[in-house]
């Protein structure tokens, strides 16, 4: 607590207070610093690469990533050959989404973007809560047309796309990335990811899937992020005691059994188990084949 001088809480730097204009001076945001700038568009000029298939996706495996691969391998899964893909891997950290070729998919410079081949012109897509859309509607799977399942089924892929802000960027950042520890945001946001996972949690207490008994794009969607919060994210099970969460346990693991689901986690993924990273996608054969273990043990050269 602060004293009667007014000096701040130990845990906050001493003497700031806001300018009466901010200005950009590459300040240390942590780990993240590099890929973070007040500005839009392109750092450099280059192409992204063209693969043969319809759908070429230019993503990283983050839990946003992680969406869009997840449908693209549910629908193959359920026999829509037209939903095959190259899945390309893209650097945030080298700045990879800062390319012309990004930027002209998606403005706002985050992956995932997508671009499909089978329309003519080829349409571009970016934000993952649209291609989950897009991709429901293309193949009608996934997004359910009777009114009260989709209407519930967009409810919940929309309340994911508001919820993240608060698990990755909030919570994740200052409890796990951040420059150093400060008690009022790290408690602020583990306070929202709890209410988040109630929310959750009492409406899995009477529904199997988020929409109802019907696997839908909603459960592809918060799955990532809410599957990963359940499995130790930020390593910050204990600190959340998520396992008071029973029934997003139950289906944490119901839907992380779907064998779409594994695949889809593993492409463009860079981080983890070698034997669990994709880099790039652009066959099935590659679960087999490419996975960062056997692409280590063969001594080839990748991104």
């Amino acid at each position: 607590m602060a004293d009667t001088n007014n000096e701040k809480p130990a845990n906050q730097p001493p003497g700031y207070e806001p300018p009466e204009v901010w200005q950009w001076a590459g300040q240390d945001g942590g780990e993240w610093t590099s890929i973070n700038r007040p500005i839009s568009g392109p750092t450099h000029d280059q192409e992204l690469p063209t693969g043969e298939h319809p759908f070429q996706l230019y993503s990283l495996g983050t839990p946003n990533g992680q969406k869009v691969t997840i449908m693209l391998e549910e629908l193959l899964a359920a026999g829509h050959d037209g939903a095959e893909y190259d899945a390309w891997y893209i650097d945030i950290i080298k700045g990879d989404q800062f390319c012309s070729g990004f930027v002209d998919i998606n403005p706002n410079s985050k992956i995932p973007a997508i671009v499909d081949y089978s329309t003519s012109p080829p349409t571009k897509l970016f934000e993952s809560g649209s291609m989950l859309i897009y991709l429901g509607e293309k193949f009608g799977t996934f997004l359910p047309t009777e009114h009260y399942q989709r209407t519930a089924t967009l409810n919940w892929l929309m309340w994911q796309m508001g919820t993240a802000p608060f698990l990755g960027g909030g919570f994740g950042h200052f409890y796990a990335y951040a420059p150093f520890k400060m008690e009022y945001p790290i408690d602020r946001y583990a306070m929202e990811t709890k209410r988040l996972l109630d929310v959750l949690d009492k409406h899995l207490a009477d529904n199997k899937f988020l929409a109802g008994d019907e696997y839908t794009i909603a459960d592809m969607a918060n799955w990532p992020w809410f599957g990963s919060m359940m499995n130790n994210a930020y390593n910050a099970s204990t600190f959340l005691s998520v396992e008071d969460y029973t029934h997003v346990r139950r289906w944490t693991d119901l839907v992380g059994s779907r064998d779409a689901v594994k695949r889809g986690r593993m492409v463009n993924r860079g981080f983890g188990e070698p034997k669990e990273c994709l880099k790039e996608r652009h066959a099935a054969s590659d679960f087999d084949n490419n996975t960062e273990d056997k692409v280590q043990a063969r001594g080839d050269k990748r991104v």
